[in-house]
């Protein structure tokens, strides 16, 4: 039986972010080979999160980061079971380092993603063996990217809300920023009234047009009175004709065009965590 040492424990600890307790034993199991140790804890995990797979996972963090260029970000939520796991510094260091290898891979998708390479195994066995190390069900459940001129992230503390916001041109930093933070704050469905989907379009108009009958307004008149109602939905729910959060007299479309006549927003994407 090969002896194992203290250093042999940090050195598989380091190597696979597992506890002292469960490398001391797979050290013992593998009598001191470290590859095989390895082998063991990531059997392990993916053994655990099989056992897990059927449980809730509605805690997580939502992150978002930008290239060092600043023209493509990418986002990503890790979900695990509790908050505590959550806040774990562990937790947040492998969801940042599954964020910055889709971010320098540009995965076509969240199942691309899943699929692509990290430290030799594909994310979702790495994903795997992490819910080993942590005893919770851990999944991967939302990826997404913007490209753009400039693209800014934002998110929100305790990081369970994030978005990325890109723009057609390269503006002021805090003008994105402040752009960014509307998008968190207001969760608008679109950027103009033109982007709305159909569908969304369509069940508003009905809303509206069921909320007039339901006043008693003559059947006439409820077309009209659905189209001023949906008229209010695109001032309130698309980003370019919202309030700006900052100043209420302003919307963001004139805000934008207070900074430069030119600047648009040409995509933005939102993920919330229980909020």
């Amino acid at each position: 039986m090969a002896e194992i040492t203290a250093a042999d424990v940090a050195k598989l600890r380091k190597l696979t972010g597992a506890g002292m307790m469960d490398c001391k034993n797979a050290l013992t199991e593998a009598n001191g080979d470290i590859e095989r140790a390895i082998e063991l804890i990531r059997e392990r995990g993916k053994a655990i999160a099989n056992k897990r797979a059927g449980r809730e996972a509605g805690e997580g963090a939502g992150l978002a980061k930008v290239n060092a260029a600043g023209t493509r970000g990418a986002m990503i939520v890790l979900n695990c079971e509790t908050d505590f796991v959550a806040k774990n510094s562990d937790f947040l260091a492998v969801a940042n380092k599954i964020l910055d290898h889709a971010l320098n891979t540009a995965p076509a998708n969240l199942d691309a993603l899943k699929e692509s390479s990290i430290d030799g195994r594909k994310v979702v066995d790495y994903v795997a063996e992490f819910s080993g190390i942590t005893g919770e069900k851990v999944d991967l459940s939302y990826y997404d990217q913007v490209e753009a001129p400039m693209v800014v992230p934002y998110i929100h503390p305790g990081n369970k809300l994030a978005t990325l916001v890109g723009f057609n041109k390269v503006t002021d930093i805090q003008v994105a920023k402040d752009v960014a933070m509307q998008i968190a704050a207001m969760n608008p469905v679109a950027i103009d009234k033109d982007d709305v989907p159909e569908d969304i379009r369509q069940k508003e108009f009905e809303i509206g047009r069921e909320q007039a009958r339901l006043e008693g307004k003559p059947e006439n008149m409820l077309d009209k009175i659905a189209e001023g109602k949906l008229q209010k939905f695109y001032k309130e729910s698309t980003l370019m004709n919202q309030e700006f959060i900052k100043d209420n007299k302003l919307t963001i479309r004139q805000y934008l065009q207070g900074v430069d006549k030119d600047l648009k927003v040409v995509a933005f994407k939102r993920v919330s965590l229980n909020i």
